[in-house]
């Protein structure tokens, strides 16, 4: 087989299609998540702790170096309010995908407790004829 047919035959399989679509509505579901921290949760959270932004927080390191009104060195800080606005978007993103594979496993729970479908009465009788028959066979 060719490069190209079994490259083919791999890009086509339903597995990677499936996994092409998870990663792009992954994507638009962080970009949603982002959304909902920077634009719905952060706001409060930000005025309980009389800051406007998390991202905003940080701890300089070295004052940046301006001459003329230009800057000539960056100023070296760490950002530890962008690292919370991070670990918060995380635990929003992981709480939802709890949620959904939690339901997931509930129905397939529900779908797997269901009773089997009843047996009629000659597949009732050809199974106790195939038992004889092997209990017979075996003696």
């Amino acid at each position: 087989m060719g490069f190209l047919a079994e490259f083919k035959k791999f890009a086509v399989k339903g597995n990677v299609i499936d996994l092409a679509v998870g990663v792009v509505i992954g994507a638009a579901f962080g970009g949603i998540t982002k959304s909902l921290v920077d634009d719905v949760i952060m706001p409060p959270l930000g005025l309980l702790i009389s800051k406007v932004d998390f991202s905003s927080l940080k701890l300089i390191l070295k004052e940046a170096v301006v001459e003329n009104g230009e800057v000539i060195a960056p100023a070296v800080s760490i950002n530890y309010g962008m690292f919370i606005q991070a670990v918060i978007n995380f635990l929003i993103i992981a709480f939802a995908i709890f949620l959904l594979v939690r339901t997931i496993n509930r129905l397939r729970e529900k779908e797997a407790a269901k009773p089997a479908p009843p047996v009629n009465k000659e597949e009732m009788l050809l199974t106790e004829i195939r038992d004889i028959l092997k209990t017979n066979a075996d003696k």
